[in-house]
C-alpha cells in the first residue's frame, strides 16, 4: 500500500503521517507513505520523522501538475491535506486562498485521476456551512461560507464532487470542527494563548468572546479520515465531530487556569469581519456507518496539549514570532 499525503508536514497531516508510520492505523502498519509539501509558514520539516525507511518527502506545489504527474504513479491512495487555512489571511490576501484550495484541488484530482489513483480522500471543514444559530449541520446542509478562506474551501469541495458525478473518481469528503493539539501552528487560538501565557503576555480575545466552537482532538480527528479512506463510500461527505462545544471565552479562561493564570491577562480586541457565531457538526453519519467515536476527553486532550507547549518552546518559538500579530479562532483544516 502506497498513500501520498497532500500538505502533511503541517497540524493535521503530520499527525496523521506520524500515526501511519508507528502502525496506529490497522492493515496501514507497512504502508509507504510519501508527503507532498510546499513548506509555507505552517509546514515545518520537523513535524515528520527526519528519517524513516517507509517515508518519502518531496518538497513541491500540489498546483505543479507536472510534478504530480510524475510524482503519483503507484500510490493507491491521496490524502489531500493541503490548503491555506488561516481565517485572518484570507480576508487580507484571498487570491493565495483561490490558487491553492481551489486550483490546487483542481489540479491534484485531474493528476489521480491520470495516474489512475484508485481512491482519494479530500479534507475540508465545518465552515463552508457558514454559521448556525441552534442544532447541528449535517451532511446536506447548504454551504454558506462567510469568509474568502471557507469559500474557497467550499469550491473545492464541489470541484471534489464534481469528479466523483463527472470522472468516476472514488473520493470521499471529510468535514470536521475544529481542531486542537501538538504541532499546531501559534498563530491558531489555542497555541498562540497558550506561548502568549508562557511568555506572560496577556492573549487576545476577539469581540464579546462568546463565539461557539466545536473541538477535536488531532488524534481523533486523523483516525476518522482512516475510517473514511478504509471504508468510506464515492461521493458522500463525512462530518468528523468532537461534541465539546465552548465559547471562546470559556476556552480562554480554562487556558488561564491551565497556564496559572486569571483573568488579568485577557485583552479583549476589536472582532474580526464577518465573525461566525457558532459552528456544530452532527456526526452521527460517520458513526452509524463506520463505527468513529471521539476517544479523546477535551478536558485530558488540553492539558496535555498545553503541557506539550510547556516542554517544547523550542519547536514554537522562532514559528511564533515570524507570525503576524492577527490570531485565528477558527478551524485549521489542513495544513
Amino acid at each position: 500500500m502506497r498513500v501520498l499525503a497532500t500538505g502533511a508536514a503541517g497540524f493535521i497531516g503530520s499527525n496523521y503521517v506520524r500515526t501511519l508510520l508507528a502502525g496506529g492505523y490497522p492493515g496501514y502498519e507497512d504502508a509507504q507513505v510519501t508527503v507532498l509539501d510546499k513548506l509555507t509558514y505552517a509546514g515545518n520539516r520537523a513535524n515528520l520523522p527526519g528519517h524513516h525507511p517507509r517515508l518519502t518527502f518531496v518538497h513541491g506545489d500540489v498546483t505543479d501538475l507536472p510534478l504530480l504527474l510524475d510524482l503519483l504513479p503507484g500510490h493507491d491512495a491521496v490524502v489531500h491535506f493541503a490548503a491555506e487555512s488561516h481565517v485572518d489571511r484570507s480576508i487580507e490576501a484571498a487570491a493565495d486562498f483561490v490558487t491553492t484550495n481551489v486550483f490546487g484541488t483542481q489540479t491534484l484530482l485531474e493528476a489521480c485521476l491520470r495516474s489512475g489513483v484508485a481512491r482519494v480522500v479530500h479534507v475540508s471543514t465545518d465552515e463552508v456551512y457558514g454559521s448556525i444559530a441552534e442544532g447541528s449541520w449535517t451532511e446536506r446542509s447548504p454551504l454558506e461560507p462567510n469568509s474568502p478562506y471557507a469559500a474557497s474551501k467550499a469550491a473545492a469541495d464541489l470541484i471534489a464532487r464534481s469528479y466523483v458525478k463527472t470522472h468516476g473518481l472514488d473520493l470521499s469528503i471529510t468535514r470536521c470542527s475544529n481542531n486542537y493539539g501538538p504541532y499546531q501552528h501559534p498563530e491558531k487560538v489555542i497555541p498562540l494563548f497558550v506561548t502568549q501565557l508562557l511568555e506572560g503576555r496577556p492573549v487576545p480575545l476577539y469581540g464579546d468572546g462568546l463565539n461557539v466552537r466545536e473541538w477535536l482532538h488531532v488524534d481523533d480527528h486523523c483516525r476518522g479520515i482512516q475510517l473514511v479512506l478504509t471504508g468510506g463510500r464515492a461521493g458522500e461527505v463525512y462530518h468528523i465531530g468532537g461534541g465539546n462545544e465552548r465559547t471562546n471565552a470559556d476556552l480562554t479562561r480554562r487556558l488561564l487556569e491551565l497556564c496559572g493564570a486569571d483573568d488579568s491577562m485577557i485583552r479583549y480586541v476589536a472582532d474580526r469581519k464577518c465573525h461566525d457565531r457558532r459552528y456544530s457538526l452532527d456526526e452521527s453519519k460517520i458513526r452509524e456507518e463506520l463505527g468513529y467515536t471521539p476517544w479523546v476527553p477535551f478536558e485530558q486532550g488540553l492539558a496535555e496539549t498545553v503541557a506539550w507547549y510547556r516542554d517544547n518552546p523550542g519547536w514554537w518559538t522562532a514559528g511564533k514570532h515570524q507570525s503576524p500579530p492577527a490570531h485565528d479562532l477558527e478551524t485549521p483544516c489542513a495544513s
